[in-house]
């Protein structure tokens, strides 16, 4: 293997989390390849929100302009491309790309983010990230007080209802079919004007991505502003699995409090572990980069 294919990190995956963990790297003198796809799962969000200092900035400026400061660091190398495979070969990891190139380095950090699995209602997918909303703590101040649908059963209804209920008073919850609120959820749900809306959903009516209607398979439609669902979503990258990373109950890579994956010399940071924030991505990602370090260190200095 050609020196220059030879890493000490790599990082796979390089949005917030993958490119904060590469400045921790870089500003530590360590030889560092992100490899990465270039199709971030917020690449349809207008708007970022709750992140100091970028407030309210596009998520794609946010990241050229992390991305130009990480490669300020002269031991930080981009590769554009997609890892499909990585494997143990002996105290290194040999990462494979799409194209066949063929990388190693001694640690790994999985900033791979998660791969949403949509409804299938027409239209949702055109207005995700615009007006159909995850999180009211990233998009909840600019939709306060609009009419506001949630698209959810169960628990996870209840919570939005719950949680929502502090940034508009004109709410309604649709469940796409018979609802499975318990009792005394739809009772306090209903106590705090919160209708609770049954019928079957046939599509999102809506204009360049803002909705506009619910339509209902009857035909009849319900005229919204602000939508939230939380879809079903599963890692976007297969490789920590199949490396053998424990996953969570929630399908989230499982990580200690230093980002460290059950397999040594395995990391991982960002939405793929701690579900979806902007700065818990680079929170996460600054952590794997520092302790991916000292464990480099630690092996060096205690050899």
């Amino acid at each position: 293997m050609a020196d220059s294919n030879t890493f000490e990190v790599i990082i796979i995956g390089g949005s917030y989390s993958g490119l904060s963990a590469a400045m921790s790297l870089g500003r530590s003198l360590r030889k560092v390849l992100i490899i990465d796809s270039g199709k971030p799962c917020n690449r349809q969000t207008p708007h970022s929100h709750n992140f100091l200092t970028q407030d309210g900035e596009t998520p794609a400026a946010i990241s050229q302009k992390a991305k130009k400061q990480v490669m300020d660091y002269p031991t930080v190398n981009f590769h554009e491309g997609l890892a499909i495979k990585a494997h143990k070969t002996g105290n290194d990891f040999e990462v494979i790309t799409e194209t066949g190139e063929k990388f190693t380095s001694k640690k790994l950090i999985f900033a791979t983010g998660l791969k949403d699995i949509m409804p299938e209602i027409d239209g949702f997918a055109d207005c995700w990230g615009i007006s159909i909303l995850h999180c009211p703590y990233c998009h909840g101040y600019e939709a306060r007080d609009t009419k506001t649908a949630i698209l959810a059963n169960e628990d996870s209804g209840f919570h939005y209802a719950q949680l929502l209920s502090n940034w508009t008073k004109d709410l309604a919850l649709f469940t796409d079919g018979i609802s499975i609120l318990t009792a005394e959820q739809a009772e306090i749900v209903k106590k705090n004007g919160v209708k609770i809306i049954e019928e079957a959903i046939s599509h999102i009516e809506h204009d360049k991505g803002k909705v506009r209607h619910i339509v209902f398979k009857d035909g009849t439609q319900f005229p919204v502003e602000t939508i939230y669902c939380r879809p079903n979503y599963i890692q976007h990258c297969p490789i920590p699995e199949e490396l053998g990373c424990e996953l969570t109950e929630q399908g989230l890579i499982k990580t200690d409090a230093f980002q460290k994956t059950n397999i040594d010399g395995v990391f991982a940071c960002g939405d793929s572990t701690s579900g979806r924030s902007v700065a818990v991505s680079v929170s996460t990602g600054s952590i794997a980069g520092v302790f991916a370090n000292n464990e480099l260190t630690g092996e060096a200095f205690n050899s």
